[in-house]
């Protein structure tokens, strides 16, 4: 497959404010139920609405690992993954406030403190973040943007994964996964191609599905309609 190499408008001086980014995500709206409108109260101690300038700040514990998720869906595996790793840290950024909310009244029933959540453009969060200062990345199952025309909107493209590489420590990972098998070849063609990436698996090579990542929504809709998922996981590495 041939990656399209159109330059994305990407910006990494320390100006962020200034930085102008082609948006790889579409927002929705609907309806919050009562419960998801008690949880942007209840919980509102994990939602974060101001900047960020080091995620490692925002916990309980800030020496632990960060492990970022962009567009975390309703928050369900997000939510189990915090859950069963409390020796490291979560921070989500989603877009869609009933997922936002749905995912705060989940990690409080669950009475999760080592996750926070923002309402915020992933690539804007991970500008202003200092470099080598996560343990992972993770994004599952985004949008392929699948006309030509909005290639360019898919968020992984070299100068993004530039951008993972800059944020990643070193031996940290970039985990993601879809559904869509051209995408599926199109981000390991990209990923392949990053200097400072090293393909966990072998070069060229899918991951095997890991037991610790939760079955998402998206992931049970296109097993139903007959997808299969590919994984990637690519370390950090020096160059």
């Amino acid at each position: 497959m041939t990656v399209d190499n159109t330059p994305v408008e990407l910006t990494h001086g320390t100006d962020h404010s200034k930085a102008r980014t082609i948006q790889t995500f579409m927002r929705r709206t609907s309806a919050l139920s009562a419960t998801q409108r008690h949880a942007l109260q209840d919980c509102a101690h994990l939602l974060i609405t101001e900047p960020v300038s080091d995620a490692r700040l925002m916990f309980n514990q800030p020496k632990q690992p960060v492990i970022v998720e962009i567009g975390f869906g309703m928050g369900h595996s997000l939510v189990e993954m915090a859950k069963a790793a409390p020796e490291h840290n979560f921070l989500g950024i989603e877009v869609h406030i009933p997922g936002i909310a749905q995912c705060l009244y989940e990690a409080g029933q669950a009475n999760i403190h080592n996750l926070r959540v923002m309402n915020a453009d992933a690539v804007q969060v991970l500008m202003n973040l200092p470099d080598a200062s996560l343990a992972g990345v993770q994004l599952f199952f985004p949008d392929p943007w699948q006309k030509r025309r909005h290639f360019k909107r898919r968020f992984v493209v070299p100068e993004r994964m530039a951008l993972i590489e800059d944020k990643l420590s070193v031996g940290g990972f970039f985990h993601t996964a879809t559904d869509w098998q051209p995408y599926a070849q199109w981000m390991l063609d990209v990923l392949e191609n990053q200097s400072r990436l090293k393909n966990k698996y072998g070069a060229g090579q899918f991951a095997p599905r890991p037991d610790w990542r939760p079955e998402t929504k998206f992931e049970r809709r296109g097993q139903i309609a007959g997808h299969g998922v590919w994984d990637l996981i690519y370390e950090r590495v020096n160059s």
